[in-house]
Order: structure tokens, then sequence, then C-alpha cells
């Protein structure tokens, strides 16, 4: 089941992604004598401008809430490592799987989902907001770097687990599924398709459904934290929820008397462990049921190979269900939000109705009163925006901003 590559590859399994056997680039480059593709495509989404603007978008906290609580870029950070991890216990392509995680959200708006949110009411009459068609539009047009091309020029598998990630997007009669059900696929990734055909219709390979629930492990653990920090939760809320409560338990048994700060972590760091170790174990058993032979046979496969056991699984949901009702949805958090989101409509509303307003680089072409073609570019420039730098605008140009916090 494990074969060995040549430079730079560790043992690979059979159903790996193999990166000397790339289907290869938009546009064709010459392969690098020190790296495989994946790695060129890590080393590219680091260096892009985009990746760096994580630093001040909000993951839940807006930026300046305080130095402990996380931004998209730490969060970033967080799911790759777990998803090299993840990766690695399945002898598949670490490199694939950190391209994958360090790209998943760099089409998010700032403000989080609530920027998401507003900037899709914006957009619904002209093809609506999608973050994950956004990423997608930042690695193939929005990052302008290179001489021969726009956006980043990554390879298809990378593509391919970035729009895919969560699962296939339509059926193989072409018709949406998933979260795009009776509707239709988001205007980035309907743009893209004809450049390049990204099997909408498949599963994505074991490296990107690694990425995808990295995530998934990631926030859930990390929002405890930053929930727990911020006040917003108390650890005796903690007692009764599955994996959490136990960890809790244990802690305080074996560590009478510790700080809280120190009881957090020891907590948090259980969490990850426990959801890290159960995902392992039940992909490889997943793997050995289903015995792929390639990683045509995963893309084909009729479920997703990579995720919880169904007992953690019913855990998680319950976990999610306990930060929506008591961080992502709290009071003091939702009013925020709502303001983040008018925030973002009035620079919307603004360059809307000034392009010429926009900087230089942002006034390409000529969008003939097509006022999709505006709208679009505007959404663009405005989902790019920091959480700082939308403020700093918004203060620029209205009179009355809100505080946020």
């Amino acid at each position: 089941m494990v074969a060995t590559l040549g430079f730079g590859d560790r043992p690979r399994a059979c159903y790996a992604v193999n990166a000397a056997k790339s289907r290869g680039r938009l546009f064709s480059e010459h392969d690098s004598p020190t790296r495989t593709p994946f790695q060129r495509d890590r080393d590219r989404i680091i260096h892009s401008s985009a990746f760096r603007r994580l630093k001040h978008k909000t993951q839940v906290f807006i930026y300046h809430e305080g130095d402990l609580y996380r931004t998209r870029l730490t969060h970033t950070i967080e799911v790759s490592q777990i998803a090299r991890s993840l990766a690695r216990s399945m002898a598949v392509d670490e490199d694939l799987a950190e391209a994958v995680a360090l790209a998943h959200d760099l089409g998010h708006t700032p403000f989080g989902h609530a920027g998401e949110r507003a900037l899709h009411d914006l957009m619904e009459p002209y093809g609506g907001f999608d973050h994950n068609a956004q990423s997608l539009r930042v690695v193939t047009s929005l990052e302008r770097r290179y001489a021969r091309y726009d956006g980043l020029n990554l390879a298809w598998e990378t593509l391919e687990g970035l729009v895919k990630h969560n699962g296939p997007l339509q059926d193989h009669d072409g018709k949406p599924i998933g979260p795009y059900l009776g509707g239709e696929l988001p205007f980035g990734i309907r743009a893209y398709q004809p450049y390049q055909d990204l099997m909408l219709s498949s599963y994505a390979s074991l490296e990107a459904q690694a990425a995808a629930i990295a995530d998934d492990i990631a926030y859930n653990a990390h929002d405890i934290d930053d929930g727990l920090r911020a006040g917003l939760i108390q650890l005796e809320q903690l007692d009764d929820l599955p994996v959490v409560g136990p960890a809790l338990r244990q802690v305080r048994t074996l560590y009478p008397g510790l700080e809280e700060f120190r009881v957090v972590h020891e907590i948090v760091r259980r969490l990850i462990t426990q959801m890290v170790e159960d995902v392992i174990k039940m992909s490889l058993s997943n793997l050995e049921r289903v015995k792929p032979q390639s990683v045509h046979d995963v893309r084909e496969c009729a479920e997703t190979l990579v995720c919880f056991s169904p007992e953690m699984a019913k855990a998680e949901a319950t976990i999610k269900r306990f930060l929506f009702e008591h961080v992502y949805r709290e009071k003091t958090v939702t009013r925020i939000m709502t303001e983040a989101e008018q925030v973002l409509a009035d620079l919307f509303g603004y360059y809307f109705e000034r392009p010429g307003e926009m900087p230089q680089e942002w006034q390409f072409g000529d969008d003939q009163g097509l006022l999709p073609v505006r709208a679009r570019r505007v959404a663009d420039y405005v989902a790019g925006m920091t959480d700082r730098f939308a403020l700093l605008e918004h203060r620029r140009l209205f009179d009355v901003t809100p505080e946020l916090r």
C-alpha cells in the first residue's frame, strides 16, 4: 500500500496524490529542481498578499478586542498543522494537504461570516457571494503578482482540493448538490470551470478531505478557548459537553488548584488530541474497508473517507450547537456583527456609485455600463479588505462609524 517517490517525498500510499504525476497548471511552467508542485503552491500561498491580510481579519472576535484571540491567520496556521498530521497518518501528500489548508480562508471577507452575509445580500442580484468561490477567485485571478498571468497559477490538485474539500458540488448530470441544491454554483466556480475542469461531481483527494476536517477540529477547539477568554462562557458550562466535560474533570482531578488559564489550555489540547486520534482511527478503518488503489478510486468513492467516527461526529455536533448558542449568537457578538454588516454595506454602496474612488489597481477594464461587472469588481475589492482597513475607510468616507466593541 505504500510506495516511495523521489526528491522531497515521504513514503506514499497508493491512494495518495502523486506529486510527480500532477495534472499541471493552467499556464505551463518548468518543474522546480528542489520542490514538488505542491511545495511550490504552499510557498506561493504564504507569500501572497491575501495570506498576509488574514492577520487582520476576524475569526470570531473583532481584531482589536485583544491579542489573545484568533485571527484568520492564526486559525489558518492551526488548521494547516492538523491537516499535515492527518495526512502523515494516512501516508498521503502532506504538502498538498497543507496548501489546501493555507488557502481555504483566503476568500473570507472582513468581519468573518457577518461580512460574507452582507456581501451575499448585496450581490444577490449579481450572482451572490460565497467565500469558498472567492478563495478560488483569489488564487486564480485577484492576486496580481506575476508577469505572465493573474492569480498564483496553482496546480490542478490544489485548486480541486480548495473547491471540493467539503465534497462534490454537483451530481453527474451537472445539477448542483449539497449547499447549492436547488440553486446554482457560485459565480467564481462557474466562471473558472471552462478554463480547467475541476471534476465537480467527484470527491476531493484524501489530502483535501484532511484539510476540511482539520478546519472543523481547529475552530471547535479554539472557539471554546476564545469564548472562555472573552467571558462569554464559563468553565462550569462545559461540564455536560461530550469530550470537553470529561477533559475538564480529568484536568481538575490531576491538577487541583491549577490556574484557570492553564486549565483552559489543558482542555483544548485534550480536545484536539481526541478529535485528531478519532479521525485517524476512523479514516484508516474506512481505507481498509474501501481499499482504494488510487486517488481515482478515492474521488469516485461514494463517501467522505476522512471523517469522525459516528460517536465523535455526534459529540462534535453538540459542541458546535453549544458554540452557536453561547458564542456566535451571543447578544454582544450579534450586535457587533450587525454593525459590521452595515459597515460593509456602506462601503459597497459608496464604491458602487463611485468606482473611480477605488485604488488604481482595482480600476482595471471598463464595465461598459454592465452593473454585474461593476458589482463584482467592488465586491472583490471590499472582500479583500482587513477589518482594520474597512473601519478606517468607513471613518474616512462617512460621518459616523460604529466602534464594534
